[in-house]
């Protein structure tokens, strides 16, 4: 039998956290999955072992609320898991240890004296890069409950293939049409033919799997002064509900490094960014659009 997809989304309590758990919980009534709300607490940051025990204790409650709110209310099982060290650290861990299907997580955390902004800056960042598994990071307050639309970027790189599938898989569940999208900034005759040629055919292997597709290159007037910005200015454009891209694995380094434009996109963002690592072996997906 098929394991059951399994969804963690870390919380702090936080509005935009709460929003995150909210989508969460779209996603995993579109694909029947299972929800963990973990919470982390940093030792270094509460005075006292007696406070450390209160605040274990406050956590506990509150994320049973959230999670007998979501069974009754949902119909969705929901389990509940307090860890204490490095924010990043345990939420990566806890998503292998659980074989997570996917990490949804807000990128603001709580201001409470004792806590760091748990998911703001480099910890959602090293969350996106070092996860094994897709990580939505949400930022922006106000999402529809469904997913109608999908911005899939597409650049000449050898990792662009590895988001088709799992593009495809999401369009799937929510019904949703992808449009993908790529950035033209030379007039380079080999670049662009080669961009224009591979655009269409992913376009086609798309619209072959029984998706609805649109295909853009973004030049003129739609580029912005960064390719970030290019790809935000589409996403508002079309009203866009997920961003999907790609962290990349730079050769001779340990982990993953998000290049500067998927930390832009994270970052400024207020539509919801799916982040797929790079797989870890090159026939995951059957699909190579070269």
């Amino acid at each position: 039998m098929d394991k059951k997809k399994l969804i963690l989304v870390p919380i702090d309590f936080s509005e935009i956290c709460l929003i995150a758990l909210e989508q969460a919980c779209n996603v995993a009534e579109a694909v029947t999955a299972d929800i963990t709300i973990m919470s982390v607490i940093e030792d270094s940051h509460i005075p006292s072992d007696l406070q450390k025990r209160e605040y274990a204790n406050e956590i506990r409650t509150k994320l049973e609320d959230l999670a007998e709110g979501i069974r009754t209310e949902r119909n969705l099982i929901v389990n509940i898991l307090i860890e204490s060290g490095k924010v990043y650290q345990r939420i990566v861990e806890t998503s292998e240890i659980l074989n997570a299907d996917l990490v949804v997580m807000g990128t603001n955390g709580s201001t409470t004296p004792w806590r760091k902004r748990l998911f703001i800056g480099s910890n959602s960042l090293r969350v996106v890069r070092e996860a094994t598994c897709p990580v939505i990071t949400i930022r922006g307050k106000h999402h529809r409950n469904g997913c109608r639309r999908i911005v899939l970027p597409l650049d000449l790189s050898e990792q662009t293939r590895e988001k088709v599938n799992p593009t495809i898989e999401l369009a799937q569940y929510f019904g949703a049409t992808i449009h993908l999208c790529t950035m033209l900034d030379t007039k380079d005759e080999f670049i662009v033919n080669k961009l224009t040629a591979q655009i269409n055919q992913v376009e086609g292997y798309i619209k072959d799997a029984g998706i609805d597709c649109t295909a853009e290159i973004l030049t003129g007037y739609h580029v912005g002064k960064t390719y970030a910005s290019t790809i935000l200015n589409f996403a508002d454009r079309i009203k866009a509900d997920l961003i999907v891209i790609m962290s990349q694995k730079e050769v001779g380094f340990t982990g993953f490094f998000l290049g500067s434009t998927a930390q832009e996109l994270i970052n400024l963002s207020e539509i919801p960014v799916c982040s797929i690592g790079p797989a870890a072996h090159d026939d995951l997906y059957s699909f190579t659009p070269y």
